[in-house]
């Protein structure tokens, strides 16, 4: 849980691979020997674990399908039931290793080459298995050699743009340019940019979409410039349940990761309020479209992404 706390482990789909391995570790660890007794025990450490960063829905869909396969086990004799909860474990990061490159695919059938490209955060292979997703369509690219112009945007207050996005694709080959948050106006204004790809942490029923603090003013920008925005993530990051962003819990952060996280010392008087949410929502109406291991979802979103789970 601390690890996913303090961001060791960070993006959607990476965060709900480590909590299906958790759970296993988990159960490994509960001494209750009946059955009754573990299955509560094992759901009182879930509880913890969903609640160690709430906007990223992958957490408690992992969660809860490690749960379920505990309890299709209950019966069972405890190696068997720990067999079972490992295999889902592998069987959930398979999965996502398979998503990823499907939705490469269909990000990259967006594009075409010489293209430029803004991307905010971090959605590559750290975040996610291999591939990633919303860089993920910039790495086949690179592979095939398909030239494909990218633009990170560095990601206040963290930076994962800087210390991750630029160092993967730099990595691969990708043709990368590393700017500060405020500079993504500029590069769209100088006509580099004819799409938005970004990753997303929870995806409501209406299209709206939780992603990294800043991907909202992103997306405003692009919608001035009439450059399309594509979101793009695992159907498990859909959530159907919660009908729009409104209903997306913010998770805020430490202030000091605005203070002082990154200075040699502190650059606000420690008396100063600060004000950290780690998500913004970006509204349905801004995004072109969704693009899931499915397909790519347009609008109107409460019909194509209600369509993905018929």
């Amino acid at each position: 849980m601390e690890a996913i706390q303090k961001l060791r482990i960070r993006g959607a789909p990476a965060i709900g691979i480590c909590a299906a391995y958790c759970m296993y570790v988990l159960a490994r660890s509960v001494e209750e020997a009946a059955p009754a007794a573990f299955q509560t025990r094992l759901r009182a450490h879930a509880a913890l674990l969903k609640d160690a960063r709430p906007t990223a829905v992958n957490l408690s869909w992992a969660v809860g399908e490690m749960l379920k396969t505990a309890e299709a086990h209950a019966a069972a004799p405890r190696s068997v039931l720990l067999d079972a909860l490992y295999q889902k474990a592998v069987d959930i990061h398979q999965d996502d290793i398979s998503k990823c490159r499907a939705i490469s695919e269909y990000g990259l059938s967006l594009l075409k080459d010489g293209d430029g490209v803004l991307t905010h955060c971090n959605a590559g292979p750290l975040a996610t298995s291999r591939y990633g997703t919303a860089q993920g369509p910039f790495l086949l690219a690179a592979e095939r050699g398909m030239h494909i112009r990218v633009y990170a945007d560095e990601t206040r207050p963290l930076l994962q743009g800087a210390r991750l996005t630029s160092y993967e694709l730099h990595r691969a080959g990708v043709d990368v340019t590393l700017i500060c948050d405020n500079m993504a106006s500029m590069v769209m204004k100088n006509g580099w940019v004819q799409a938005c790809f970004v990753g997303c942490d929870r995806i409501a029923a209406n299209g709206d979409t939780a992603n990294k603090i800043g991907t909202s003013g992103v997306a405003i920008l692009a919608k001035h410039y009439g450059i399309p925005v594509y979101t793009l993530g695992p159907t498990s990051t859909v959530d159907l349940s919660c009908p729009d962003g409104d209903r997306i819990p913010i998770e805020l952060r430490d202030p000091e990761e605005i203070r002082s996280l990154w200075y040699e010392k502190p650059m606000a008087l420690p008396g100063v309020k600060c004000y950290n949410p780690a998500f913004d929502v970006t509204d349905h109406s801004l995004l072109a479209g969704i693009v899931t291991e499915k397909g790519i979802c347009r609008p109107p979103f409460t019909e194509s992404l209600a369509a993905l789970f018929r």
